[in-house]
Parts: structure tokens; C-alpha cells; sequence
């Protein structure tokens, strides 16, 4: 197809930190995981739509069921249920109990 350049599951950013493989990040407004490790400002391959376990939030109330909203807090660089001043970055793939250390996202590859 004329114009076509690749599926953009996976793109290439500069990296806003020192990244570690697995690392979610934001880049303007893209979120991704890292496909593996970068140097601040150092290209890495971010993966944008797909299915991960990222960090969760710890503490009271945090547990999901399958379908859930779930949100990227970029401060604490990890997962959680609350928008409140945190960006949409997909949905739970599977029920988290308040006791799990993550949540299984199913990146949109958008955010808000």
C-alpha cells in the first residue's frame, strides 16, 4: 500500500529517563513500554498497543476486575484505577487483588 510504513505497535522515542526494559514512559503524548534499556536521551523502542504487566499502585482500594480503566501516574511511574491527574493508558486483562505487585494492561496506544 502506497504510504504504509509499519503496523506502529512498536515506534521509536527519545528517552525521557534512563530506561530499564519493561519501563512505561511518556513522551509528549505517546505512552509506551520499553522493548529494552536506554540512556536518557538515547534512542528506545517503545512498545505502544499490546498486552504488559507495568507496576501497580499499592495500598487500600487498589484491586481490578478484567475491563477496568486503567491510568499511567508518570510521577510514581507506575499503574493505577484513579484519573485523577493521570493519563488513560488502557485496560485490566485480568482481575488484580489489592495484594498484587502488578496489573496485566492491554495497551490502547492512545492516551488522554
Amino acid at each position: 500500500m502506497r504510504g504504509f510504513i509499519h503496523p506502529g505497535n512498536v515506534n521509536t522515542f527519545v528517552a525521557p529517563r534512563a530506561l530499564a526494559s519493561g519501563d512505561g514512559f511518556i513522551v509528549g503524548s505517546d505512552f509506551a513500554v520499553a522493548t529494552g534499556p536506554a540512556a536518557q536521551g538515547g534512542e528506545v523502542e517503545g512498545l505502544q498497543i499490546g498486552v504488559v504487566d507495568l507496576p501497580k499502585a499499592t495500598g487500600a482500594n487498589t484491586d481490578v476486575t478484567q475491563g477496568t480503566k486503567l491510568y499511567w501516574d508518570d510521577a510514581n511511574r507506575r499503574v493505577t484505577k484513579s484519573s485523577a491527574g493521570n493519563v488513560l493508558i488502557g485496560t485490566a486483562r485480568r482481575d488484580a487483588a489489592t495484594a498484587d505487585t502488578s496489573y496485566r494492561v492491554r495497551l490502547t496506544g492512545q492516551i488522554s
